[in-house]
């Protein structure tokens, strides 16, 4: 008697699993919070990128303008190329990860 109780409430619990684990329909997918922070993410990453591009247009312009008002110093005139490498290497990022990430929303959604 043992023994059967024993394999009908192991029969009973691995069914139960089952049953949640295969379920497809699901009642909650996005709540309130969840799309709230994702939408509030996704204006983040946009005002991000439309900062990125006055800031590395300014950062690159003034490089050029420290190279070109350099009166022959070398400090200055390599702090310039430095400054327009630098600059059009984090623009370049900013873009990429934009890229990434739209890439993964539609791969995700």
């Amino acid at each position: 008697m043992k023994k059967f109780l024993y394999y009908f409430l192991f029969t009973f619990f691995i069914f139960i699993v089952f049953l949640f684990s295969f379920y497809c329909c699901s009642f909650a997918a996005y709540p309130k919070l969840v799309n709230k922070i994702i939408t509030a993410f996704e204006n983040i990453q946009s005002y991000i990128v439309a900062i990125a591009t006055p800031v590395a247009a300014v950062a690159i312009g003034s490089g050029f303008l420290m190279q070109k008002f350099s009166f022959g110093d070398e400090e200055r005139i390599r702090t310039g190329k430095k400054l327009i490498r630098t600059s059009i290497v984090s623009y370049a990022f900013i873009l990429v990860l934009d890229l990434i990430i739209s890439l993964i929303k539609t791969l995700i959604g």
